[in-house]
């Protein structure tokens, strides 16, 4: 429906113009807006009108002109006209209905960008309603774009979509909206060259604006690049995901690309049944909670150094005879030596797997 604003404005135009006085009624029979004060006399008469509906469009008698406004043939609105000084009462009112009606027309046709933007990335538009939309926003359809999901720390959606939009918003092609109140979305449009470098500049500079300006730390995840408006939503798919197998994985991080989530993104698809039987058959009925703190800290500094041993004792500031005991005492407890590549495997990715799990039984 036009807004009140829009409403009053063409009301008090056209009573200029005609010399009558108008007053705009819904479908309840209530009186939105008047120029007079005659709406109470007016009421029944208005309620009587809208029961012959939409048989009787028109109806003038003693004075009073009542005329049914319409949006793709179902009454919407109704016009009273009164006090109308010269003949022909029913031709000013309808000249009066064709105004509003245009006016619901023009409305109806301009959808909001944000709107659009909105729908487009949660795929709730039909393929040929996505391409018409975009020809009247007048958004491009065939450029490279990228997804990026923003998720504040702490609740603080407003500063965050406030602060984006000053650094994005007025290029006219990148889009800023809010999906809910944990998540800021940048659909952004990007060049023919160099997309990798312009992809990571722009997460670290959401980041280190946010942290800098508005003192709010931020994750940053985002998808890969489509070329299709239509694909949009399978970018901004790929960042939600990306913050998700993030959160789990890989929580020292507040940059996270879809495509470098590695196994991440195989274990976080995966049944819990499934995840359950796995850790059963490798821990031997051992939950990953009962190795000691210092010894998993031993082996996952162990394994970013490529299963060097004697670089992963220096970093750890410990004797390489002490190390090699820390790295037994797994094998002693499970069955795998983690010096050997397959059995240093299994015990990543089951580490990774009991962390979804915890996860998963947190929330």
């Amino acid at each position: 429906m036009l807004s009140n604003q829009v409403l009053h404005r063409t009301l008090v135009d056209i009573s200029e113009i005609t010399g009558a006085e108008l007053s705009i009624w819904n479908m309840d029979g209530i009186c939105i807006l008047e120029t007079g004060n005659a709406s109470g006399l007016l009421a029944d008469g208005v309620k009587a009108f809208i029961r012959e509906l939409p048989d009787k469009r028109v109806k003038t008698e003693e004075g009073v002109g009542l005329f049914s406004v319409c949006y793709e043939q179902t009454p919407v609105y109704v016009l009273a006209m009164y006090s109308y000084k010269e003949g022909g009462m029913e031709i000013a009112g309808r000249l009066c209905v064709s105004e509003f009606e245009a006016l619901l027309l023009a409305y109806h046709e301009h959808p909001d960008k944000n709107h659009f933007i909105q729908n487009l990335i949660l795929d709730n538009l039909l393929v040929v309603d996505i391409y018409n939309q975009a020809r009247k926003l007048h958004i491009e359809t065939d450029v490279p774009r990228v997804v990026f999901s923003i998720e504040p720390k702490y609740e603080e959606d407003n500063i965050v979509l406030e602060t984006l939009k000053g650094l994005y918003a007025m290029s006219g092609r990148d889009f800023i909206t809010s999906i809910d109140e944990n998540h800021i979305v940048l659909v952004k449009t990007l060049d023919e060259k160099n997309q990798a470098g312009v992809i990571e500049k722009t997460a670290k500079t959401i980041v280190d604006t946010l942290s800098a300006e508005a003192m709010i730390k931020v994750r940053v995840a985002y998808g890969s690049v489509v070329r299709d408006l239509k694909q949009v939503s399978k970018s901004y798919k790929e960042a939600a995901m990306a913050l998700d197998v993030g959160r789990i994985f890989y929580s020292e991080k507040n940059i996270i690309a879809y495509g470098e989530l590695g196994i991440g993104r195989l274990i976080y698809q995966l049944p819990v049944s499934l995840c359950e039987m796995f850790l059963g058959e490798v821990f031997e009925g051992k939950k990953a909670e009962e190795f000691e703190e210092e010894t998993l800290y031993a082996v996952n500094k162990f394994f970013q150094n490529n299963l060097n041993i004697s670089e992963t004792a220096r970093q750890l500031y410990v004797h390489r005879n002490t190390l090699v005991y820390r790295l037994e005492k797994i094998q002693k407890t499970i069955g795998l030596d983690v010096r050997v590549f397959d059995d240093a495997l299994t015990f990543k990715i089951a580490m990774m797997v009991a962390e979804h799990l915890k996860y998963l039984k947190k929330d």
